[in-house]
């Protein structure tokens, strides 16, 4: 009996990931905005799935079914566009990773770690406990939140944090959120780590005195969850009712979900393609949430960052055709200030960070993003902050647990700067 148990464990094991049988990864480096926007072509006509994004900034990371990567290479070459292969067996790869995160586990279970670890990429329970846990350690300053249920029935939840309970309406709302595309793991530990610098080691303690937070640590907690049973590269929803193929091809970009330009540039009408926008803005009940906090504390904002991953990137409005803002100065100054706080505290392998319009420094328009939805409605400073990566190697969307730490304390010196910067314009 023992006997047949293992092996099933062992099958399952070898099973996971097998739908990326024969994928491959590649770097990509387009140098100027012609080559960005023929790799763009190239990857609707082979349905490229783009880790990073592609312009002159960055190397792309795009991952290639088994049966569009001989003309890849050969349109690749033909356009003069560098490349190299990033991971040639991407399940292998993944298999790979799995084992590096299992082994932080047994390691974290052995060292009894009480706080939330950061050697290791953490389930939504785990996430869920320690934001409970805040809650019980500090009742005068942290309230849990739990929003509504996600399409599957799982409870959005964020903290409140404040030493007035909101109640001081001088003060400016800090409002991070983390996780809105599933895949991209190391989002949500930025915000459980601001969550710690704001409770269990306050280190800045003006932060904590004199503005009001609201951290959103996993705005897609379906998608999430998925990408560690099912499918890693998993990025949208779980959603199966905006179109009478969602039961096959289940899910909606939430980054393409809002109410702002929706579904012009940059999206899809087939819910098969990962930037389905949905059959109607707000169709999710994952962004209806972060459209509640934006709009319950409108009056108070001061700034709104979503952390994705990964390019090293803070991106501001306007997205949808690249255009600026009447707060196009204020929103470029602050994100250079943020940006130079991460760097200064960055590894010399991350790449330094890029400050801009996110159509322009893409190259690439996409409509119904949240901050472009955040700025439109008011918020002075909304911004996507697209988290670091190793440049040119085996690393990049697949960050090592140990850099999880790294990625965390600089990207916290980001916020410190942006939140400073942010309640001197909310006092003006």
């Amino acid at each position: 009996m023992k006997f047949i148990a293992l092996a099933t464990l062992l099958v399952l094991a070898n099973a996971k990931h097998e739908e990326y049988i024969g994928w491959k990864s590649y770097y990509v480096g387009a140098s100027t905005q012609e080559q960005v926007k023929s790799l763009i072509d190239l990857g609707d006509k082979l349905d490229l799935d783009f880790l990073s994004p592609a312009h002159t900034h960055r190397e792309a990371l795009v991952l290639v079914q088994p049966e569009h990567q001989e003309e890849f290479v050969k349109s690749l070459e033909s356009l003069d566009i560098k490349y190299m292969t990033h991971t040639d067996n991407v399940k292998s790869a993944l298999d790979q990773e799995d084992e590096v995160i299992e082994e932080w586990t047994r390691s974290s279970a052995r060292s009894g770690f009480r706080s939330m670890p950061y050697n290791n990429y953490q389930r939504l329970d785990v996430i869920y406990a320690y934001m409970q846990d805040i809650a019980n350690r500090f009742p005068n300053t942290v309230r849990l939140v739990t929003a509504a249920n996600s399409f599957q029935g799982r409870p959005i939840r964020y903290l409140r944090i404040s030493t007035t309970n909101f109640e001081d309406h001088s003060k400016p709302v800090i409002f991070i959120d983390g996780g809105i595309h599933s895949r991209e793991w190391i989002s949500p530990p930025t915000v459980t780590w601001a969550i710690r610098k704001l409770t269990e080691d306050v280190t800045e303690p003006d932060l904590l005195n004199n503005y009001d937070w609201i951290l959103l640590p996993v705005v897609n907690p379906d998608g999430y969850e998925f990408t560690f049973t099912n499918t890693r590269f998993w990025r949208k929803t779980r959603s199966t009712n905006t179109h009478s193929s969602s039961s096959i091809c289940p899910g909606v970009d939430g980054n393409r979900n809002y109410d702002f330009a929706w579904n012009t540039v940059g999206t899809s009408n087939s819910p098969c393609s990962d930037i389905y926008a949905g059959d109607r803005p707000f169709s999710e009940v994952e962004t209806q949430v972060v459209r509640d906090i934006l709009q319950e504390h409108l009056a108070r904002i001061a700034l709104y960052i979503t952390v994705h991953s990964y390019g090293s990137m803070i991106l501001y409005p306007w997205g949808h055709d690249g255009s600026l803002s009447h707060n196009g100065l204020g929103l470029h100054t602050v994100g250079v200030a943020m940006a130079n706080a991460i760097d200064a505290l960055s590894l010399p392998n991350f790449p330094r960070y890029v400050v801009g319009n996110s159509a322009l420094v893409l190259n690439y328009r996409a409509a119904g993003a949240a901050e472009d939805y955040a700025h439109s409605i008011g918020v002075p400073l909304a911004y996507t902050y697209e988290l670091p990566g190793l440049s040119w190697g085996n690393q990049g969307f697949h960050l090592d647990p140990r850099y999880i730490e790294q990625v965390c304390r600089e990207t916290w010196a980001g916020f410190v700067v942006g939140a400073r910067r942010a309640a001197e314009l909310f006092k003006k």
